[in-house]
């Protein structure tokens, strides 16, 4: 990541300059996923007080974080500290937002589980559960899918815009139940 330094009157320590390296270094670790970033640190004092003050572009946000100590090396690290903390929240939206993308396209493709025949007292019960989002259909498109050769069919009415159940009886012929 590189830093630039804006305000800075003085030289830190080495052992400081080494804590701040590898602090930068462990937010770079987060934010550097497509290229270099860059950090921009601005350094006032106000009297006894110094303000830090880290700006750093993670795609389409910017994260700031503020930092105030009577001591340079502490209002920086405390900035850091902060920026550190935002850094991580950002990643895990953006992680979280992919993830449930992804979710929600493998849920779309997948069909709608076929019904499961329970016994009970020797007759059949199905338990429907259509999770997917079908498009309304008229009678004659219902008619035409039921040819698949199965032996009812739960779909939405594109004319009465009701639910409707298409039952195969066993002689042939069909019955249609409408809610």
């Amino acid at each position: 990541m590189n830093v630039s330094y804006k305000g800075l009157k003085q030289d830190f320590h080495p052992t400081q300059q080494e804590k701040l390296q590898a602090k930068f270094a462990k937010v770079s670790k987060l934010l550097d996923r497509r290229g270099e970033r860059e950090a921009h640190v601005v350094v006032t004092q106000e009297r006894h007080l110094y303000h830090a003050e880290v700006t750093v572009q993670f795609y389409d946000h910017q994260l700031v974080s503020l930092g105030s100590d009577g001591d340079l090396f502490t209002a920086l690290n405390a900035a850091l500290d902060k920026l550190e903390s935002q850094a991580h929240k950002q990643v895990e939206k953006f992680r979280e937002k992919n993830r449930r993308k992804e979710d929600y396209a493998i849920e779309m493709s997948e069909a709608p589980p076929e019904p499961e025949p329970v016994e009970a007292n020797s007759r059949r019960v199905f338990h429907v559960n259509h999770k997917g989002s079908r498009k309304p259909m008229t009678l004659e498109e219902a008619l035409i899918e039921m040819e698949n050769d199965h032996v009812y069919l739960v779909y939405q009415d594109a004319v009465k815009q009701t639910v409707s159940v298409l039952v195969r009886r066993k002689d042939g012929h069909f019955d249609l139940i409408e809610s």
